[in-house]
């Protein structure tokens, strides 16, 4: 964890796509933090880089067309934006999961969700 506490921190996160129309800002400018124990809830209207968000905590993002384009997520201290393809395998599913948008496809309702 960081020296404040802090599990997860998202600190000025902009994701950014690549388009034949130009630039999509998809993010621009999320921070928030989650010490152990703690819930966060993201909504807002579709569209509004929800996912987008989420996809560059779990390092993602379609490339090359998606890239982060400014900020930090640090995880147990970690900046994972530094942390190369295998690293984050390592990372990901083991110490830090996302349920996609159709949970019925991803979970078994039979067990319990952390079991899963």
């Amino acid at each position: 964890m960081t020296e404040n506490g802090a599990l997860l921190r998202v600190d000025d996160l902009a994701v950014e796509f690549e388009t034949d129309e130009g630039v999509v800002h998809a993010v621009n400018g999320i921070s928030y933090e989650l010490n152990p124990g703690d819930s966060l809830g993201i909504v807002g209207e579709s569209g509004c880089g929800k996912s987008v968000s989420s996809l560059a905590i779990m390092g993602l993002v379609a490339r090359p067309a998606g890239k982060v384009a400014r900020g930090s997520i640090k995880f147990r201290g970690q900046n994972l934006l530094d942390v190369d393809g295998d690293a984050m395998r390592q990372i990901r599913g083991k110490q830090i999961s996302m349920i996609f948008q159709d949970p019925m496809s991803s979970l078994n309702p039979v067990f319990p969700v952390g079991r899963q």
